[in-house]
């Protein structure tokens, strides 16, 4: 108990001390997060805190080694995984570190994190089996590897998400090293106590300097280094029990930031946007527009992680289905959460589902008859044929009217017309200008050797889509662009 006792004060004091360091230092560099559109700041604050955190966190464990105890003793046995793991997070760190410097895209902050996480797997820290009940033992064979990576870059990437207010990354991550720590000591794992012990030192110390009003920010290198260390000590955790519990409280404590990743990326997904893209509507944002100021949203954060985690302790006590049934209470009750706030809007989401899907048949069938389009006019060799090949594309595409206007170089102007099937004779671009469901368009042909000018006016029903509308008649441009007009001299 000494031992868990002096690294955890040893981490605290070490932050305490090396925090106003970094802050000064990140000054001096211009490390700082300027205020703009997607932050609630106003002045400039240094963001390279996670530097503090790795430094007060890796010391206390280094030295462990050189004890003489069980601890010590149990550390040596598994050194291998210990110098993987903290060689990943170190990598990791730097990662973030260069990013909060310099900036780097998202896509190579998402590769490092595969790296970092494949290079914890090989050293066989992996989710091999979880033990649901006494009857049923769930054994992912090679399917752990793809588990595994899934489970720390997703953790990785909630806890870097969650660092949008003062205090609110390091507050939760804080709760969840905790529940680790009870875990690891509960299930006699004193290396995994005294990881998340340093980890959770490390955080109590930065918290005087990260709370509102915050003096300093953990940054990429803090956020990604905490979440990824929180990914694979849970993962080593369960590894050692088998048990769910081992990766369910772990994942419970961080549910607000893994919850507001997920929703995050489905909403993004149904915005069809980039899932890299940043916005404003996460789980902190809305309870600011609701009208609480950053205070009270991080104290309202640690509140419900401290309620779910608290409930989630129930399952070490529990076992069989009653672990199950309690999991999927406090699921329910997270997703409640999110749905009082509203992060969660089931008529929006299923309605945004059912538009995607629109959108997706409309345009597999306007890919369908571009390519069909695109057969006729590879066979058109005469001016009637290629007409024929604009009229069958325009049937194809759900135009209403297509209207070709030839300038011969003698003046004359001469006029080729396809209406759909339905349509009156004196149907007219004006009358049809009238006409909320349909689009009017002006495309301009290149000039032909043997014809001047050509201009095609085209009437495209919108069919409840402007979108779809503007699809096709990029196709029908495209068509026209790729496929030489023939001329009928």
């Amino acid at each position: 108990m000494k031992t868990y006792l002096c690294v955890y004060l040893g981490s605290v004091l070490l932050a305490v001390v090396i925090t106003p360091v970094v802050i000064w230092f990140a000054k001096k560099i211009n490390a700082v997060d300027v205020p703009g559109v997607r932050n609630v700041h106003s002045r400039h604050i240094a963001r390279i805190g996670g530097v503090a955190i790795f430094v007060s966190t890796v010391c206390p464990i280094l030295s462990v080694f050189f004890l003489n105890n069980t601890i010590a003793n149990a550390f040596r046995d598994i050194q291998p995984k210990i110098t993987t793991l903290l060689s990943a997070a170190s990598l990791i760190f730097l990662i973030g570190l260069i990013d909060d410097i310099k900036g780097l895209r998202a896509r190579m902050k998402l590769l490092a994190q595969l790296a970092a996480a494949t290079i914890v797997c090989t050293a066989g820290v992996r989710i091999e089996s979880v033990t649901v009940a006494d009857w049923l033992t769930l054994d992912f064979g090679w399917f752990s590897w793809p588990l595994t990576l899934f489970w720390i870059v997703g953790i990785t990437n909630a806890v870097n998400l969650s660092d949008g207010l003062d205090g609110l990354a390091a507050g939760i991550s804080a709760v969840a090293c905790g529940v680790i720590t009870i875990f690891a000591i509960h299930s006699g794992q004193a290396v995994m106590a005294v990881l998340s012990l340093a980890l959770l030192g490390s955080l109590t110390g930065f918290l005087f300097f990260n709370f509102n009003p915050a003096r300093i920010f953990m940054g990429d290198c803090g956020s990604m280094f905490l979440g990824f260390t929180i990914a694979v000590s849970s993962v080593m955790c369960s590894n050692k029990s088998s048990a769910l519990v081992g990766l369910a409280l772990p994942a419970l404590a961080l549910g607000i930031p893994i919850f507001d990743t997920f929703f995050s990326m489905l909403r993004r997904f149904l915005e069809r946007r980039s899932l890299f893209s940043p916005d404003r509507s996460h789980f902190h944002h809305r309870l600011l527009d609701l009208g609480l100021n950053q205070r009270h949203v991080v104290i309202a954060a640690y509140g419900v992680t401290v309620v779910i985690t608290g409930l989630g302790m129930f399952m070490m006590v529990t076992r069989n289905a009653s672990s199950l049934i309690v999991l999927f209470c406090i699921l329910l009750l997270l997703i409640l959460v999110f749905r009082v706030v509203g992060s969660v809007r089931l008529r929006e989401t299923v309605a945004g589902l059912q538009k995607k899907y629109t959108l997706s048949q409309h345009r597999r069938e306007e890919r369908i008859g571009f390519e069909d389009a695109q057969l006729h006019f590879r066979d058109a060799r005469t001016f009637d044929q290629w007409w024929s090949a604009v009229c069958e594309a325009a049937q194809r595409m759900d135009f209403a009217w297509v209207s070709l206007k030839t300038h011969d170089k003698d003046g004359t102007v001469r006029t080729e017309v396809w209406r759909i099937a339905d349509a009156p004779p004196d149907l007219s671009a004006e009358r049809m200008a009238d006409k909320a469901d349909v689009v009017i368009m002006n495309i301009p042909v290149r000039d032909h050797p043997t014809a001047g000018p050509m201009e095609f006016e085209i009437a495209i029903l919108v069919n409840g889509s402007l979108e779809s509308a503007s699809h096709r008649a990029t196709l029908f441009s495209r068509l026209i662009d790729e496929y030489e007009v023939i001329s009928s001299v």
